[in-house]
């Protein structure tokens, strides 16, 4: 009997439509394999301290509070990716997680034993000042998970 390619598929989302594309393939990827997929939201702490002092988002005191608001957020729309026809009959887990997406990707990817990463391969922020200095996230977790990477653009919409 001829092993599986993948049993475990990592899938990050930051709820962008390329990451949401990424989501399904993945759930096509895990139909095709008998793979079980594990979704992470990532909240990257160091941006939300960044807006914080730039006063953009909330009065300091109010940090915890807010990770709390963006865990609930988060927590919702994992539900509705899970609860979609894409995830139909597939065994799913998800997490939760703070810090530097790219960071907590690549670590959730070994520590998970993932035989896959599928992202989108851009997010929320791809036009930012971010990524033109310091690369992508999908990019980073290329060079760092330590497992494949598949990434997932947006499909072209014909004219």
């Amino acid at each position: 009997m001829v092993d599986r390619p993948f049993s475990s598929i990592l899938v990050p989302v930051d709820f962008s439509p390329c990451s949401e594309e990424a989501f399904r393939v993945a759930c096509g990827l895990a139909r095709l394999c008998g793979a079980e997929i594990l979704v992470a939201h990532v909240i990257d702490t160091s941006a939300l301290s960044t807006f914080n002092r730039m006063g953009l988002l909330a009065v300091p005191s109010d940090a915890t509070a807010q990770k709390r608001r963006l865990r609930h957020f988060a927590r919702l729309n994992v539900r509705r990716l899970l609860d979609s026809e894409a995830a139909k009959g597939i065994e799913m887990n998800r997490v939760v997680l703070e810090g530097a997406p790219f960071v907590e990707i690549a670590k959730a990817a070994r520590v998970e034993k993932v035989d896959l990463v599928v992202m989108g391969s851009y997010g929320g922020r791809s036009g930012s000042v971010d990524k033109i200095f310091f690369g992508s996230t999908a990019e980073k977790v290329v060079r760092t998970a330590g497992c494949p990477v598949l990434t997932v653009p947006l499909p072209v919409k014909p004219r």
